[in-house]
């Protein structure tokens, strides 16, 4: 037999999700991959029970329903402070991951490089695999998450065609600033770089931060491919919507590709969740009061176990230091024996990090308040069982 591809060689299966199996096969408590164990909003629920009486159920039009676009475009270019044309800027996705893995292919020839800030979304560094393309990986510092200008510069001068941004990010909850977008912004006019962002957690910030959309600034939309989903904003993770903005160019180049990867979103979900794109921007103020209140339950919950951790600025995740754990060879192991022996599920650091030498565990905190109650109560065992 053939010896298979030798893109395989360059990754494994996604750490995250294996988390969320093993967990679920010693009954822990999942912190793990990031979804909610409450339900969405009551007017997706309705929309969908009335979806599944009147449909569509049969094929969309390829790039996304005609309702589903226009009530995004018109969410997007208030927030954006852009134009989003409904049939010329936006492409619906099978989520957020379809949405990335088509703005890299659609950019990137094979051997182009791409700047990839660490630590990162572990689909990243795939996304850049399958597409042929060599991840250029740029430190975020600790404990601030603070990029380096120099080696960001020298990053670009490799001749990177295009860089990936996580705002706010996804480990570490880091919410870019103003001065470092600028920065991101001249550096990609200068050496004629695409900036792909991620920006699911766009309205997941806490206070003081504030999120910027990087497509907003001088001389970027033409260059800025924004993607994003529904999934964090309206706990719809299992509904795979998720959408790509740009130029018209851009978004042309996209849809080829998305054709032949998927050819559509889901056609009844797409109608069901019009429910939720045409909420008011009450929506989003509880929906982030909701989650500070989560976070600040979590964080203090840390704070009296006598734990070192990184308070996120935005998302749901937080960076949990283990460097005084000794007695595990690896991140994984002790995550491993976390799920086995405490009942809590947690994501080992290496998966996001290209830095060896950083020890950090990711937990996340879209849970009930009686489920991140719960295993902060498991997690009181831990120096417990194993002194440090």
């Amino acid at each position: 037999m053939h010896k298979l591809a030798d893109r395989l060689d360059h990754f494994s299966d996604s750490i995250i999700r294996r988390m969320t199996r093993i967990a679920n096969q010693y009954d822990a408590i999942n912190l793990s991959q990031g979804f909610p164990d409450f339900d969405p909003p009551p007017e997706l629920i309705t929309a969908l029970k009335q979806t599944a009486d009147s449909g569509p159920h049969q094929y969309e039009i390829t790039w996304g329903s005609a309702e589903f676009r226009q009530l995004l475009a018109k969410k997007q270019q208030k927030l954006m402070n852009i134009a989003v044309d409904p049939n010329e800027n936006i492409l619906v996705t099978c989520g957020s991951t379809e949405a990335m893995m088509c703005a890299v292919m659609t950019v990137c020839n094979p051997k182009d490089k791409v700047i990839i800030f660490s630590p990162f979304y572990e689909n990243y560094g795939a996304d850049a695999i399958l597409s042929d393309a060599t991840p250029i990986y740029v430190p975020l510092i600790p404990p601030t998450f603070e990029f380096n200008k120099e080696q960001l510069r020298q990053a670009f001068a490799q001749g990177a065609k295009a860089l990936i941004l996580c705002n706010p990010s996804n480990p570490c909850g880091k919410v870019f600033t103003r001065q470092e977008l600028e920065y991101i912004s001249e550096l990609a006019i200068e050496f004629d770089t695409y900036i792909i962002t991620d920006e699911v957690y766009e309205h997941i910030v806490y206070e003081p931060y504030q999120h910027l959309y990087l497509a907003s600034f001088p001389g970027m939309k033409e260059r800025t491919i924004t993607c994003s989903s529904l999934s964090k904003t309206y706990s719809i993770t299992g509904w795979r919507l998720g959408h790509i903005i740009a130029d018209k160019a851009i978004i042309d180049g996209c849809k080829m590709i998305h054709d032949f990867l998927t050819v559509g979103a889901a056609a009844p979900l797409q109608k069901a969740a019009c429910a939720g794109l045409a909420f008011n921007e009450n929506y989003y103020h509880q929906l982030t009061k909701t989650y500070s209140q989560k976070r600040q339950l979590f964080l203090d919950g840390l704070d009296k176990l006598g734990l070192t951790y990184y308070p996120p600025q935005g998302a749901y995740y937080v960076l949990v230091d283990i460097s005084a754990f000794n007695p595990f060879a690896t991140d994984l192991e002790f995550c491993e024996w976390l799920i086995k022996e405490i009942g809590v599920a947690a994501v080992p650091g290496s998966a996001f990090f290209k830095e060896p030498e950083y020890r950090y565990i990711r937990f996340h905190f879209a849970k009930k308040e009686s489920t991140l109650l719960a295993a902060l109560g498991k997690l009181s065992k831990l120096k417990e069982k194993l002194p440090c």
